[in-house]
């Protein structure tokens, strides 16, 4: 698979993964203008948008995709949160795999302060690899066997959380949010033990907290810990 990397902060999150058969959009929270631009204003080989949940940061230009004719897939609590509707709009439920030209997803729950977030388990029906993508949850319930590819929140890492907070640079009630809304460098950790990482090829790291991380830091520990290639997603 390829993954190319529009933007992943809070300030914005856009990637499309393609098979070379079929390519789809994960999240469109930065304008699109922007999208247009990363995309060499060739969206028409975009064959959906899926949206894990209703932050801005992750859906800001939903009713735009919409618009220019993609097809975008969310919860029915991330719809009703949004207010989203149209034609294109497809409702789509933990559990219940949909397909997309060559691409067949299987959404998750994940635990995150949203209506109804969900995570995308994505598997190439050509070329047989999976791609777990997961952000904005404080923990996993399920482990992933056979991934290819891991798409994974790293927004902070908790001694510089901590450090932060003592010294008033981060408010108690936002640091409070992230323990229980956000993963975690030592979350990140436990998760890749819990999974059998044999056939994993890449690891990417997204979601970095501006003031609560350390991307060289989070890189060199999970290549340590893992042995894998791990690439920061920056904005």
């Amino acid at each position: 698979m390829y993954i190319k990397v529009l933007a992943s902060s809070s300030k914005g999150n856009c990637y499309t993964v393609s098979d070379e058969y079929t390519t789809l959009m994960i999240e469109c929270g930065i304008p699109i203008r922007r999208i247009k631009q990363e995309l060499s204003f060739r969206l028409f080989k975009t064959a959906g948008c899926l949206i894990t949940h209703e932050h801005k940061d992750h859906c800001k230009a939903v009713n735009d995709i919409l618009k220019v004719g993609i097809n975008v897939y969310m919860s029915h609590g991330t719809m009703e949160a949004l207010g989203a509707t149209g034609h294109r709009l497809n409702i789509v439920k933990a559990k219940q795999k949909i397909n997309i030209g060559t691409m067949s997803i299987l959404p998750f729950s994940i635990q995150h302060d949203a209506a109804e977030p969900l995570g995308f388990l994505v598997r190439s029906m050509k070329t047989k690899e999976k791609l777990l993508y997961l952000t904005d949850s404080y923990y996993s319930r399920y482990v992933f066997p056979g991934l290819n590819y891991i798409m994974i929140e790293c927004n902070y890492a908790k001694d510089i959380l901590d450090a932060n907070l003592e010294s008033g640079k981060v408010h108690p009630t936002h640091a409070k949010r992230l323990l229980q809304s956000h993963f975690s460098l030592e979350n990140v950790k436990d998760f890749l033990k819990a999974n059998d990482l044999d056939r994993v090829k890449e690891i990417y790291l997204m979601h970095l907290s501006d003031r609560n991380s350390d991307a060289e830091r989070f890189k060199t520990e999970i290549q340590e810990l893992t042995g894998k290639p791990v690439y920061i997603c920056g904005e």
